[in-house]
């Protein structure tokens, strides 16, 4: 690190600084787009499985047990080995392992939301359950589901770090933190320490940040835990 160069340069001269942001640009796409699809694909089966219920239900957190007993990391590996390095595998990687806490936690809400008298008044008033599940229980479950989607981004941008890092994910010549970190391996061994301490930086930063604003948005939908914490 110099004052022209304040991280450094990598290997071949590359000023690490525009690359780590570059990285950073990256990772939080596929994080982002990421932890979006998996939290529709997630609301989507938790809602049906709580609001059908029966043997609807028990079928779904059936499968949803059985992925869970995979590791997802191990999962995720075999998904992104079908197909040619890219962002889009990892994208599809990450959202087909991380649905299912989602799903867990809608299908919970949704099963809470079913024992409330207004969905009983829109059931005696006629409503159908598509409309009750339309009209009532997805929009009870969207702030949930957001939280989820929030914390699911650091998540993501973590697991696409790892495939990097395994070099499962991104290609070589495309910079996100986790091929960053990769790329400096052998540098450190050299006794070159900023290649890996600064993507490490980027990356642990927003996951704080997002964390922080996680805990904020956690209060504003749960106003009763938090007036139970400042009691």
């Amino acid at each position: 690190p110099s004052w022209a160069h304040p991280f450094g340069t990598d290997d071949v001269g590359r000023d690490l600084l525009l690359r780590c942001v570059y990285g950073l640009r990256v990772s939080l796409l596929v994080g982002v787009v990421a932890a979006l699809t998996a939290t529709v694909i997630g609301t989507a089966v938790g809602a049906t499985a709580g609001a059908l219920g029966g043997w609807v239900d028990r079928l779904v957190m059936r499968l949803v047990d059985t992925i869970s007993s995979v590791p997802h990391l191990l999962l995720g590996i075999f998904i992104v080995a079908m197909f040619r390095p890219g962002v889009w595998p990892v994208v599809v990687s990450v959202a087909a392992t991380h649905w299912l806490s989602t799903a867990r936690i809608v299908r919970a809400e949704v099963l809470s939301l079913r024992s409330r008298p207004y969905i009983d008044a829109a059931v005696s008033g006629g409503a159908s359950r598509w409309r009750v599940v339309l009209r009532h229980l997805l929009p009870g479950v969207l702030p949930q589901a957001g939280l989820a989607a929030v914390l699911m981004i650091p998540h993501a941008m973590w697991h696409e770090s790892a495939l990097s890092f395994l070099g499962l994910g991104l290609p070589t010549h495309t910079a996100s933190l986790g091929t960053l970190i990769q790329g400096a391996r052998g540098t450190l061994l050299a006794g070159q320490w900023w290649p890996t301490l600064f993507p490490g930086l980027f990356l642990i930063i927003p996951t704080l940040a997002i964390a922080g604003l996680a805990g904020v948005w956690r209060e504003r939908i749960n106003p009763r835990r938090r007036s139970e914490l400042m009691l």
